[in-house]
């Protein structure tokens, strides 16, 4: 039976529909809703997407939680109700994943649907239980907002930490790709901006619920006086002038455009090395500096270049006159007696006429994509199965103790990044060990290689999640990627120079300052999140105790 609560007016009918819906109708419309809620997420934006999305997750719950069977048999349906919505959301959200399947559709086309349908509905599952535990405080009052977002933004911290983790499309990016909104990340960090969109674009359900219009219009109010007040509050952070350049510092990001096919065959190193140099050379436009460091992308050679003195040779014997070379690079390390030889997806810098001066190796790799998981690595292997990236073996993760600050003569420290790491919030900047002198990073560098996914939403959503570590840390963030987006992104979000998706270009800028001292979250970390978690658990189990 429908929550005895909800009021008449023009919702009535829907929401009586919603709340009576059963079966595989629950099941549709709870898909529908949540593949609706991914149009919040980059490169689309629209926000009033999740607001219907959740406003109807809300109803349906109220529909799944209010049965006399009690407790317990409610449990089941509410996670359903939460697995589906988390199911269309992510599968709306990371379809063009299935691009990687195609690059060597010979190989791997066969195993498409697994990841287009099948990680979602394993990921969904984090969704379901957040609903469910959303239930154990469900009210008929707007308490169940707030038990929603308890739910749903401990459920997204969870799928960003375990099983290695993968916050991608964290229902927070809904409010962190917006100059003014993500401002607030610099303090509460990217699941703390999840709990708040959450409450805000749920807070709507409640026009259908009471009979007084203070329990009917007050939480919509609240939650738009609440979003105003963020953006008044992000504008009046970011400073009305741009950020004053790092002096002595002048930027040429490298964007080869080099489609996947042929990237990583050994028989195009020369032309390959050859587009890079012809790149790096090109001269600086009329009056600017002439660049001080050259960036090229994630693994930009396909070959080991460690191992190739005439190529390692011609690479830093074509480098502007006085400048230094930052790249990806796979590298391999020599194996102790009985051991494989051991690959590292890897950065480095390198100065001429052909030294290599320091390296950070990738320490959070990508499932299936750099590696077999452990416990399924050598069945998968019998079965003729290997990882995208043919590297014998899969690559090696890189220390989690050691460097993850790269030293590069004439720059800031720079916190070190390749590929998806950039996604992880938290991650970038090295945790301090007792007794170590840890230097204090100027910039994030993030280099990668985003053609696996063509002209894709993915790259679209890989650069803004990039953009807001820039916020949470206070750190200028320098992007270069294969095919794009290339970009210097100053440490308030703001995109000072960027190259678009899919062109073949260079891209000259200067070296934005970071803000004065350190972000409440660089210092804290997700301290300020759990403190609203417990917040919003104090008021949704208030609630439930008055229902």
């Amino acid at each position: 039976m429908p929550p005895r609560d909800h009021a008449g007016g023009p919702l009535a009918a829907p929401v009586r529909w919603l709340a009576l819906a059963r079966g595989w109708r629950r099941v549709c419309v709870a898909m529908l809703a949540g593949a609706l809620g991914a149009l919040a997420m980059p490169p689309f934006g629209l926000v009033p997407a999740l607001v219907v999305s959740l406003t109807v997750a809300v109803w349906l719950m109220d529909g799944a939680a209010a049965s006399r069977a009690g407790l317990a048999r409610t449990l089941g349906p509410c996670f359903l109700v939460g697995w589906a919505w988390g199911f269309g959301y992510l599968t709306a959200g990371l379809w063009w994943l299935g691009a990687a399947f195609l690059v060597e559709a010979d190989e791997f086309a066969w195993a498409l649907p697994l990841g287009v349908v099948g990680l979602p509905a394993v990921l969904a599952i984090f969704y379901g239980a957040g609903f469910a535990a959303a239930r154990l405080l469900w009210s008929r009052k707007a308490g169940r907002i707030a038990a929603l977002g308890v739910g749903l933004a401990g459920a997204e911290w969870l799928r960003g930490h375990l099983f290695t983790g993968f916050p991608w499309n964290t229902l927070g990016m809904a409010l962190g790709q917006d100059l003014w909104l993500m401002q607030a990340a610099a303090y509460i960090g990217l699941y703390g901006l999840t709990l708040l969109a959450v409450l805000i674009c749920a807070a709507p359900a409640t026009l259908a619920t009471g009979t007084l219009p203070r329990a009917r219009y007050g939480p919509t109010a609240a939650a738009a006086i609440g979003l105003a007040a963020l953006a008044l509050w992000g504008a009046e952070r970011v400073p009305p002038a741009p950020s004053a350049p790092v002096a002595g510092v002048r930027l040429r990001l490298v964007q080869p455009n080099l489609p996947q096919d042929a990237k990583f065959r050994p028989e195009n190193r020369e032309d390959i090395v050859d587009r890079y140099v012809e790149l790096s050379q090109r001269p600086a436009e009329a009056g600017a500096p002439a660049p001080t460091h050259v960036i090229w992308p994630e693994s930009a050679f396909p070959f080991l270049i460690q191992r190739d003195p005439a190529s390692l040779a011609k690479v830093g014997s074509g480098l502007p006159p006085g400048a230094r070379l930052v790249t990806g690079a796979a590298r391999a390390e020599e194996p102790l007696p009985g051991e494989r030889l051991r690959f590292f997806n890897a950065i480095m810098t390198i100065e001429a006429p052909a030294r290599i001066s320091d390296t950070y190796d990738k320490v959070h790799l990508v499932p299936f994509g750099e590696y077999l998981p452990g416990p399924l690595d050598a069945a998968l292997r019998a079965v003729g199965l290997r990882q995208f990236v043919s590297v014998p073996g899969g690559f090696s993760a890189g220390s989690r103790e050691g460097q993850r600050i790269l030293t590069v003569p004439g720059l800031p420290p720079a916190a070190a990044t390749i590929c998806y790491e950039a996604i992880f919030p938290g991650g970038i900047v090295p945790a301090a060990h007792p007794g170590a002198a840890e230097p204090v990073p100027g910039l994030i560098l993030n280099v990668t290689n985003d053609a696996w996914f063509g002209d894709t939403p993915g790259p679209r959503q890989h650069f803004a999640q990039a953009r807001l570590r820039a916020v949470e840390e206070g750190l200028p963030l320098v992007r270069d990627a294969n095919t794009g987006i290339s970009a210097v992104v100053d440490a308030y979000g703001r995109v000072t120079a960027s190259l678009p998706l899919g062109r073949e270009d260079i891209l000259d800028a200067d070296l934005p300052a970071p803000v004065p001292g350190r972000t409440l979250y660089a210092r804290l970390g997700d301290i300020p999140f759990a403190l609203m978690l417990a917040g919003a658990l104090l008021c949704a189990l208030a609630a439930w105790r008055r229902a």
